[in-house]
């Protein structure tokens, strides 16, 4: 009993954290699948362009295998549905979506030349 007394903070912290990402996950299954996909693609985009600010220009797949890590961290359970070729199309319209972004907007160009 002593130590359920000790430790109620953190028990009560870590149910908190739990319900939390239960209650996140359930959020973005209950989206129906067009939102999901506009959630990944949105990720997508700030995931290449962190990309391009950190490793340059000309390192394509460099850049491509940056991403796709980053992308098993976050979505695992996604990584087990679509395919490395699909992951890469979605990507490769992210770049497109950044380079319209760079040459429209002088605050995202001067980020990702940062």
């Amino acid at each position: 009993m002593e130590w359920l007394v000790e430790n109620l903070f953190i028990l009560i912290s870590l149910l908190a954290v739990l319900f939390v990402a239960i209650y996140a996950v359930y959020k973005f299954w209950a989206f129906p699948t067009e939102k999901q996909i506009e959630k990944v693609r949105e990720w997508l985009l700030y995931a290449v362009s962190v990309a391009e600010q950190e490793l340059g220009s000309g390192t394509g797949k460099l850049k491509l295998r940056y991403v796709y890590d980053w992308f098993l961290k976050v979505f695992p359970w996604l990584a087990k549905i679509i395919s490395f070729e699909t992951f890469s199309g979605l990507v490769d319209e992210s770049l497109v979506e950044m380079k319209k972004l760079i040459e429209t907007n002088e605050k995202v160009k001067d980020m990702i030349s940062a």
